[in-house]
């Protein structure tokens, strides 16, 4: 597998912890999107750590195809 899974066609909304770590899916494969649940063990893939520096709303990138990993950045709407 060397291109990830298209989950979604729009970010996931989430409000993060202040110091709060959270690992985002990078492959597409993990059933509890965005965050990993270790699916990517037969990829090439590895899960991103995001580490919150305060309580508040994020958009995780759902498409797989950010250059901003693991926040959103518009790419779902150029595919």
């Amino acid at each position: 597998m060397s291109e990830p899974i298209r989950v979604s066609d729009t970010p996931y909304a989430l409000e993060v912890e202040s110091g709060k770590s959270y690992f985002w899916c990078s492959c597409g494969k993990s059933s509890k999107q965005p965050f990993c649940d270790g699916s990517h063990s037969s990829t090439d893939f590895a899960p991103v750590k995001y580490i919150a520096n305060e309580s508040k709303k994020v958009f995780f990138c759902g498409c797989k195809a950010t250059a901003s990993q693991p926040m959103c950045d518009g790419s779902h709407k150029k595919i």
